[in-house]
């Protein structure tokens, strides 16, 4: 239980670095959301992905996956929009990585 609540405040942390640019820009409420919930719940995965890789590199891995659909759905609304996704989701994804491997193990 102890991981698990581990997990979530990796996640909640890389969350809410994730849309403070957001909130600083005063993006629509349903975003914020979206993003936030998207790295809560990556913070609730990553950590828990057994590969037999260097975790900053798994970290990267899943968050860029999970990030193209996000970015598949943004693109026509938004074209700029893809480029912080697209930067943050490798670092947020990283940082994932190297705190569940560090914290959690």
């Amino acid at each position: 239980m102890e991981n698990i609540l581990i997990a979530i405040a990796i996640g909640t942390a890389a969350g809410l670095i994730d849309i403070t640019p957001m909130i600083i820009r005063r993006l629509n409420r349903r975003d914020i959301l979206s993003a936030f919930i998207h790295y809560f719940a990556l913070g609730l995965i990553i950590p828990f992905v057994n590969w037999d890789i260097a975790p900053w590199i798994k970290g990267v891995i899943i968050s860029v996956l999970t990030a193209i659909p996000v970015m598949i759905m943004v693109y026509p609304k938004d074209k700029k929009a893809i480029i912080p996704i697209a930067t943050f989701a490798p670092i947020l994804g990283a940082g994932i990585g190297i705190a569940g491997w560090y914290f959690i193990g």
